[in-house]
């Protein structure tokens, strides 16, 4: 029985998938198709075009993110334990998959404006995400609405500077990164 519509573009995604983790930026539609077998026209008619294709690809890797930092967000231990965890998720997200996040970052959302758009929403919904969390966070009792929709897009989008920083430093541990971020938040965190 011939796949589905449906199971033939999981597969044609799966294949874009396997040529963005070994090609990064460097990933073309060319390399894609040859990687699933098919002609370019093929992938056109089931994305409708790269930009579909490469938001495909992006919503499959930003959620997959965004579902780990959730689950960092509810670590036991304090403050300073969820801290850490949720900035090591995703500097962890970022070393497993170094190629993944240069092609969505470097490449895609600069040639596909909705693109930017979704990693730029991404960092968005991770600020929200952030926010209800240190409303929550029973050290920071009392804390209110604006505050802490603030202090969480400003660290969402300073965690994220700093994994594309550090994707070029290579010679820093991952666990100085982490411990050094993580340092910097808490000692943010001071209710004057």
């Amino acid at each position: 029985m011939a796949p589905s519509v449906l199971e033939r573009r999981a597969g044609l995604l799966e294949a874009a998938d396997r040529v963005v983790q070994r090609e990064g930026p460097a990933a073309s539609m060319n390399l894609i198709a040859a990687e699933a077998g098919i002609t370019k026209p093929i992938l056109y008619r089931h994305f409708g075009d790269k930009g579909g294709l490469y938001r495909a690809l992006a919503a499959r890797h930003t959620e997959a993110l965004l579902e780990r930092l959730r689950a960092a967000l509810l670590t036991r231990g304090g403050l300073a334990a969820r801290t850490r965890a949720t900035v090591d998720a995703y500097l962890a997200a970022i070393e497993e998959r170094p190629q993944v996040y240069r092609f969505l970052v470097q490449r895609a959302a600069v040639e596909e404006p909705d693109v930017r758009g979704d990693v730029e929403g991404f960092v968005r919904r991770f600020g929200d995400e952030l926010a209800a969390g240190i409303r929550s966070e029973p050290s920071l009792q009392g804390i209110d609405e604006t505050r802490a929709t603030v202090w969480a897009q400003g660290i969402a989008g300073m965690v994220q500077a700093t994994g594309d920083w550090w994707l070029d430093h290579p010679e820093v541990p991952r666990a100085t990164v982490v411990e050094e971020l993580s340092a910097l938040l808490l000692a943010g965190f001071d209710l004057r």
